[in-house]
């Protein structure tokens, strides 16, 4: 097993001096420049007193200095904390805390929000504004601190056991952060290659390995890299000496997508499931002779249902391309895959499990091979040592099943008797929007903060646009007054805007039973009869 940051550091001393690390829209970074850009910052951050094992937080949206900022916190032995830019303040603020973050690297766009943090935090931490004008009061400047001085490798011992955070939601809506050994991730994101690569095991492998091969891939990644899809797979590329295709709109754009494409031959590109790729087909259809895509010989995707038929479409115009449908978490990472090229279809949400993969039925027990049923998923090791600070959760996803150790996310299935897979769902709880995870719970307590709220049940409806659109259905009060706009803004206040509700629908019918407990079933039937009036 290797350490990521020695990767780092073998890959620019073996790797060609012109090749690209890193293209942002006329931006680029040659591995040289990369990684004397990464040490400079790693240097400063040790220099302000941040200890191997402390947090390192990157609060940026897609573009080079997040890809800096990631390799600067390996090379210095500094954990990466992944920070969704779309928190409010109170969300920010809890996580920071959470992770205990000892530096934390920002965008200058995100300057007010944390002033708004800071006075909640503890007073140690280093800031580190990334941006064109000059850092406000109390931050250092991340282009000063890349832009100049001692860019060769730190020369420090590092472990393959250093970890590596990936933070996502927990079923509670709280962000809880996935604890991974780097030379256990590093294994599994390269797991897929075995066999097309002669994947590197050494150092010495990789030096040779990069002096033969690199650039090997070049990846244009349009989730945001604050997410595990976009975050592994740019990691994935950068650890094989390849390069990083980046966009620069804030929000996806299919159209600046496809001239990357066209612009840069990539073969490699990242999406997130229908959310993308109905808009990619849409713009591909609408200007058929536009682009020039022969480059393409794969497309990945996680997180979001990506169809049969928008698969097909895309196929129509990138014939050679291999579309990986990826069943995984951030806890789990090889549940199971659907491939799908020209030649061979596969059914929306249908995967092939996956060889570390096990289900385990509503008795309880591990369905066996050649058996059809429902369950959830059982992945087996290596997995993440569990969640940071929240033993109580890691214990529950993290279970000794026959002396082995499994994770469990609460996937749940069908299995048909030759071993594939029909996913559900992540039990009830989970609402998949646009890539992002929204658990009802936490958008349910808020509402219900709400003066005008007695009760208020969240659910997900189906939507083209994004893959579910968030619901909320409630009790309003005596006079059947209900304030959507208001109640909106009630939410937003307190949440980041993708948790706030598409629509809000007075209920006509009490929400829970008799016994207290919540009537989804109900709450989803004036749901989606309400999205499809509005829809």
């Amino acid at each position: 097993m290797m350490n990521m940051g020695d990767m780092l550091d073998t890959i620019a001393a073996r790797i060609d001096p012109g090749a690209i690390a890193i293209i942002h829209g006329e931006r680029t970074l040659t591995w040289p420049q990369l990684s004397a850009a990464s040490n400079r910052l790693a240097r400063a951050v040790r220099d302000g007193g941040a200890q191997p094992g402390d947090k390192l937080a990157i609060y940026l949206r897609n573009g080079p200095e997040y890809l800096i900022a990631l390799c600067a916190a390996l090379k210095a032995r500094q954990v990466p904390v992944n920070v969704n830019y779309r928190y409010a303040s109170e969300e920010l603020a809890y996580l920071f805390d959470n992770a205990d973050a000892r530096v934390v690297v920002y965008g200058g766009e995100f300057r007010v929000r944390i002033a708004e943090v800071r006075p909640r935090l503890d007073a140690s931490i280093q800031w580190i504004e990334a941006g064109d004008t000059p850092a406000a009061d109390g931050a250092a400047s991340f282009g000063d601190l890349t832009g100049g001085g001692d860019g060769s490798p730190l020369g420090i011992e590092r472990s393959p056991d250093d970890l590596f955070f990936i933070y996502t939601g927990g079923t509670t809506g709280s962000p809880k952060g996935v604890m991974w050994p780097q030379g256990d991730l590093r294994g599994l994101m390269v797991a897929g290659l075995r066999g097309s690569i002669a994947v590197p095991d050494t150092l010495d492998d990789l030096a040779a390995f990069v002096a033969q091969h690199a650039p090997t891939t070049r990846a244009v990644v349009a989730p945001p890299l604050m997410h595990g899809t976009g975050l592994i797979v740019a990691l994935n590329a950068l650890l094989l000496g390849g390069s990083v295709v980046t966009l620069e709109s804030p929000g996806f754009d299919a159209a600046e997508m496809l001239r990357a494409i066209d612009r840069h031959r990539p073969d490699t590109l990242v999406i997130v499931g229908d959310s993308f790729a109905r808009p990619l087909l849409r713009e591909l259809v609408e200007r058929p002779a536009g682009y020039e895509l022969g480059s393409v010989t794969t497309i990945t995707s996680s997180g979001v249902m990506w169809s049969l038929e928008v698969k097909r479409g895309l196929l129509d115009f990138m014939p050679g391309a291999q579309l990986n449908d990826v069943l995984s978490s951030s806890e789990a990472l090889g549940l199971g895959a659907s491939v799908m090229t020209a030649g061979g279809e596969v059914a929306t949400a249908r995967f092939a499990i996956g060889a570390r993969c096990r289900v385990i039925g509503e008795d309880g027990r591990f369905i066996e091979n050649g058996t059809a049923g429902r369950g959830m998923l059982a992945l087996g090791p290596p997995n993440p040592l569990g969640y940071y600070k929240d033993p109580e959760k890691s214990a529950a996803t993290l279970r000794e099943i026959d002396g082995q150790r499994y994770c469990i996310p609460g996937d749940w299935v069908d299995v048909a008797a030759d071993g594939t897979l029909t996913f559900l769902g992540r039990g009830n709880a989970c609402i998949n929007t646009g890539g992002e995870k929204v658990f009802a719970e936490e958008v349910e307590e808020v509402l219900k903060r709400h003066a005008a709220v007695a009760d208020a049940l969240v659910v997900g409806v189906p939507d083209e646009r994004w893959g579910n659109a968030i619901v909320a259905v409630v009790t309003p009060p005596a006079d059947g007054s209900l304030d959507e706009e208001e109640l909106r803004g009630h939410v937003r206040a307190h949440l980041a805007g993708y948790k706030v509700p598409k629509a809000i629908v007075a209920a006509t019918v009490p929400l829970r039973a008799a016994n207290g407990k919540a009537d989804y079933a109900t709450a989803r039937t004036l749901a989606m009869e309400s999205w499809s009036a509005l829809t």
